[in-house]
């Protein structure tokens, strides 16, 4: 399992989108990817677990999380290898720590929080919760929004991590998200 949820070694710039859920990461990942004609990585719990509940009716479980942490490490290794300069995440393994650590009391298998850490991004861009909340069979913390934001950005700092905060509209979200960038790929 080690080499399932371990990233890969690559020469490319890795940017990941972090946050609570509805906070515009999958829209700001499309976005900075097309800008900078490169490709992104889609968050594999959504597609697992809406799976999960067209088919079940069902929420994510503990027994979840492992199989949630090696499709994204999958699709994250496998899309690298198709970039030379720039890799936009819309999530991570320490995203799915945060929300695991969350939902369940404190706890996270102990292969996530692992690789959570050991693997490496050149910058998280966190999320504010200052979007229109955008409801769906998966999300389900409206009323939490803020505190949630709080958990994520307690963890960036608590794990050492560079990041910046991206707030106000799309487009000043975007416009700040592509300055960081460039300055990124200029020092590198």
């Amino acid at each position: 399992m080690e080499k399932t949820l371990k990233q890969q070694s690559s020469t490319c710039v890795k940017i990941v989108l972090f946050g609570p859920e509805s906070t515009g990461k999958t829209t700001l990942a499309r976005q900075l990817a097309e800008h900078f004609n490169t490709l992104w990585v889609p968050e594999y719990m959504r597609e697992y677990l809406q799976k999960k509940w067209d088919t079940e009716g069902k929420k994510c479980t503990v027994d979840d999380l492992i199989p949630i942490a090696e499709g994204q490490m999958q699709i994250e290794n496998e899309t690298a290898k198709h970039v030379d300069d720039l890799l936009i995440c819309d999530t991570n393994l320490l995203e799915i720590c945060t929300y695991s650590q969350h939902y369940y009391n404190g706890f996270c298998p102990d292969e996530i929080k692992k690789y959570a850490i050991e693997n490496t991004y050149d910058l998280y861009l966190l999320t504010y919760v200052d979007v229109p909340w955008e409801g769906d069979d998966l999300r389900d913390r409206p009323n939490e929004r803020e505190q949630m934001f709080c958990i994520f950005e307690t963890q960036l700092k608590e794990s050492e991590l560079q990041f910046e905060l991206l707030k106000g509209s799309e487009v000043e979200r975007f416009q700040f998200a592509v300055e960081k960038i460039i300055n990124l790929l200029k020092n590198k």
